[in-house]
């Protein structure tokens, strides 16, 4: 089910559409997503870079219809659990913050970002939602998933199938429309940085 945001999103310098396609929609159905596809969107984030081949993202899931739903749910900010009650799927991703050897990663979190962005241009390339949130308890989600203390919490992803706006709180309705981005020059500097 994908869907033509040309005439909404529009870019500076020609890019494939996926990139353009690629939003965070809150409206999902509620319906499950197949093993196969939930396994395709992590297959695509294992393809993504990484300082040192390191890896480090980690991403700790459920799924609605399991028995640890509740416990992904529940590290959830009430204002995004009233739109997540649809996911199919929620994901906390983590991130091991030091190397092999023992060393402090500094890129660990640049990687999680690439291996995020890959996920979510899966979901957009198999027609699904997928949305990043930070609106969780972080310091609930490090205890009660185990997460130990040479990893940290980066953030959560609902996904699921497309639904109809109309199943989202009312509050939320008019905002689901794909955002725009500033333009490329406000956030590019050739030789220094400048605000």
């Amino acid at each position: 089910m994908e869907r033509d945001l040309s005439p909404l999103r529009h870019t500076d310098h020609p890019i494939d559409p996926l990139f353009r396609d690629r939003w965070s929609p809150r409206a999902m159905s509620g319906a499950p997503l197949p093993h196969e596809q939930l396994m395709s969107l992590f297959e695509a984030a294992r393809w993504a870079p990484s300082a040192y081949n390191a890896q480090p993202w980690r991403f700790v899931y459920a799924t609605r219809d399991s028995e640890h739903w509740s416990r992904l749910f529940d590290l959830l900010v009430e204002f995004n659990q009233g739109w997540c009650r649809n996911a199919a799927v929620l994901i906390v991703i983590v991130a091991k913050t030091v190397s092999d050897s023992g060393k402090p990663s500094r890129t660990y979190a640049f990687d999680c970002g690439a291996a995020w962005e890959n996920l979510a241009l899966q979901a957009t390339r198999l027609g699904l939602v997928a949305h990043g949130m930070s609106g969780f308890d972080y310091d609930r989600a490090r205890s009660e998933l185990g997460v130990p203390e040479d990893h940290a919490v980066i953030a959560m992803v609902a996904v699921g199938q497309p639904g109809a706006v109309e199943q989202l709180p009312e509050e939320l309705r008019e905002r689901e429309v794909p955002s725009s981005r500033r333009p490329v020059t406000a956030s590019v500097m050739e030789g220094r940085f400048r605000t």
